[in-house]
């Protein structure tokens, strides 16, 4: 089986998203990827069926499977040589080779307001709002670098009821709309680098606050990425590029 590891939402080596893709000629043992996933630890592996049509695609972390994947499905598609239609557990997901980047039409994930108290898990944080989408808890505060210097109790976040926990800002720089950082201990990812899905929820909520539909978004991580995103109706387009920096076999 062939193995990559590319680094996703950049253009250069070393930063962005790294994630494993596997391809496979059939469908494996749930239990097998799960263990290629802990192996390789990164945030997610992405396992395509390259003999289906259209290609079946799952994502695990090192300790779980997950519905939604940006950064891996992104990452699967450089692989391929761009434009892919993919099954997945969200349905289907189509990439596009356009201009350079590799765009993904991913459902939109807007958010609903919530009352979670979030202040134990993100001290020295002012909290401006909090909502949930499907999966993810959104945490707005009033200044990017609240959102760069914020140090998250980990342990505290990891209890609360949900996948990951975005924390968002204007931007502060031009070009920018609005920054995040992405947090997931619940589902072993303390701090993923740049989250492609995340950006299903962060779109629709700077769209509607900044009124527009075409946002640019920084992830600031300590790796730090750029997700470009559209929003029309029900679904979000992300756009980003991405750098192969291993391929190699898969032995076992």
């Amino acid at each position: 089986m062939r193995l990559y590891i590319v680094d996703a939402f950049t253009d250069s080596a070393f930063r962005g998203n790294p994630a494993g893709v596997v391809l496979l000629d059939a469908p494996a043992d749930d239990s097998w990827m799960q263990s290629v996933a802990a192996e390789l630890k990164h945030s997610e592996t992405a396992f395509v069926v390259t003999t289906s049509d259209p290609k079946s695609l799952r994502w695990f972390t090192p300790e779980t499977e997950v519905d939604l994947c940006g950064h891996a499905t992104l990452a699967s598609a450089h692989v391929l040589g761009g434009s892919q239609v993919f099954t997945t557990r969200s349905g289907e997901l189509r990439c596009m080779a356009k201009d350079g980047r590799i765009e993904m039409v991913f459902p939109a994930d807007p958010p609903s307001p919530a009352d979670d108290d979030v202040r134990a898990g993100l001290p020295s944080v002012p909290v401006e709002y909090v909502a949930r989408g499907v999966s993810d808890l959104l945490v707005v505060t009033t200044d990017a670098k609240h959102v760069r210097e914020c140090e998250p109790d980990l342990d505290v976040v990891a209890t609360w009821d949900a996948r990951c926990v975005i924390l968002t800002a204007p931007g502060d720089r031009p070009g920018v709309d609005f920054v995040s950082r992405v947090f997931g201990p619940a589902v072993g990812v303390p701090e993923d680098p740049v989250t492609g899905s995340a950006h299903c929820t962060l779109a629709p909520y700077w769209a509607d606050r900044l009124g527009r539909t075409d946002l640019t978004g920084e992830q600031a991580s300590p790796r730090g990425g750029v997700v470009r995103a559209s929003v029309d109706g029900d679904r979000v387009t992300l756009a980003g590029t991405a750098v192969t920096v291993v391929e190699g076999e898969l032995l076992v």
